[in-house]
């Protein structure tokens, strides 16, 4: 439930096998990414989020300088219980503490609906990344 689940900012050095533990189950293993599409020298650098249920993690975010998010992944169990859009909001909020804007990401066409009920709008044409369809949205803060 989500009433259960905390979400935090994390450094890459902090919780390194945490995320990666999330998001090489999420996008590597379900998803088919292949493995070296899914690491860069990003993490360094990006302000990470972990949403820890019960004392597990169980989802995760990062937050470029370039204020683009990415990476989000909730592991399977926990999905369909609010978990993602809370912890969006949660970095939404972070965000505009430390002046980090415009915030934008990189949606999968099928997460568009989720992510226009939390504020994003699509900006441009479909484009590929890892074989899957993409759109590029923005954060219109209301």
């Amino acid at each position: 439930m989500i009433t259960e689940t905390i979400f935090k900012t994390v450094t890459w050095e902090e919780q390194r096998d945490q995320l990666q533990r999330i998001r090489t189950l999420v996008f590597v293993e379900e998803q088919n990414v292949p493995v070296e599409l899914e690491w860069d020298e990003e993490d360094q650098h990006a302000l990470h989020f972990l949403g820890i249920n019960n004392g597990k993690s169980i989802a995760c975010a990062r937050l470029l300088p370039s204020a683009q998010i990415g990476r989000m992944a909730v592991m399977a169990p926990f999905r369909n219980q609010g978990i993602g859009g809370a912890m969006l909001m949660y970095i939404i909020e972070i965000a505009k503490q430390q002046n980090i804007a415009p915030l934008f990401l990189h949606a999968q066409n099928h997460a568009i609906p989720f992510y226009e009920k939390l504020g994003f709008q699509v900006k441009g044409d479909e484009f590929m990344d890892a074989g899957i369809p993409y759109h590029e949205m923005f954060f219109v803060d209301k």
